[in-house]
């Protein structure tokens, strides 16, 4: 008897052990990364997930084998790559980057194919990391600021932008009011440093789109410079100088190239 109540503690230690090596993450109240910060556990998300595209932020990231086999194969991941503005809109320039995977903490939207539903799924081993990777782009010709963040708790709407849930085929994001509940954790949202109520539009960029400033400008070339929209915001710049331009995606001798 004495050996099995000693075998039995045994056993229920070790189920201890193990359930403090998996965390469960709040995807609505939001989670206190930071006291699991370097560690590396068993992590258990539940998150529901619009038809269309959606916003995620994960405080650890996700290959790509897996965010397939999560969200299918046929499920589009993208990163902010620059921003615009042509007068009436921001225009939010997105690229593929699903080759990449989701990197910790990290804003994206996420395409999903499939009818709307709660994701549940287990990333196993997986090194948590607290902070925020938020993204920020200065619009070249107005100086607006505008900033792509992720949500790690619960965060009131009020001056801030979120994506359409439904029917929502060109990710489109809108002004979001108190009215609202606001944003829930791996949520992202867009902000406007102007507090503008300007529409904001998405454009999404295959990663072959893209081609390198120094395949397309040789040597001390000069050439001119556009945006998206084909206004000419530079003259005569040699691939360097393009280089130093506001990050984001322009056109150059009719080919898209990136500045990061």
């Amino acid at each position: 008897m004495k050996k099995f109540f000693i075998l039995a503690a045994i056993a229920l230690a070790s189920v201890t052990a193990q359930g403090q090596k998996t965390l469960s993450l709040s995807t609505y109240g939001g989670t206190d990364i930071t006291k699991y910060d370097n560690q590396t556990m068993n992590v258990f998300v539940s998150r529901y997930i619009f038809n269309g595209w959606n916003t995620i932020s994960l405080p650890f990231s996700v290959g790509t084998d897996r965010l397939n086999e999560v969200f299918g194969e046929d499920c589009k991941l993208e990163r902010l790559a620059g921003v615009e503005n042509d007068g009436t809109e921001v225009r939010l320039n997105f690229i593929d980057c699903k080759d990449e995977g989701i990197k910790a903490n990290t804003p994206y939207i996420l395409y999903y194919a499939g009818a709307s539903t709660t994701k549940a799924f287990t990333m196993s081993d997986a090194l948590i990391r607290s902070g925020k990777a938020d993204v920020s782009y200065t619009v070249a010709n107005t100086g607006e600021k505008v900033t792509f963040a992720a949500v790690t708790e619960r965060t009131a709407p009020e001056g801030l932008y979120g994506i359409l849930a439904r029917d929502n085929a060109e990710a489109s994001f809108v002004s979001v009011n108190t009215v609202t509940n606001g944003f829930f954790a791996t949520r992202c949202f867009v902000k406007l440093s102007s507090g503008t109520t300007a529409m904001l539009r998405s454009r999404h960029f295959a990663k072959d789109e893209i081609t390198g400033i120094d395949t397309v400008v040789r040597g001390s070339e000069r050439v001119n410079v556009f945006n998206i929209s084909g206004t000419k915001v530079a003259s005569q710049l040699t691939a360097k100088e393009i280089g130093t331009l506001a990050p984001g995606v322009y056109v150059v001798k009719g080919k898209k190239v990136m500045v990061k």
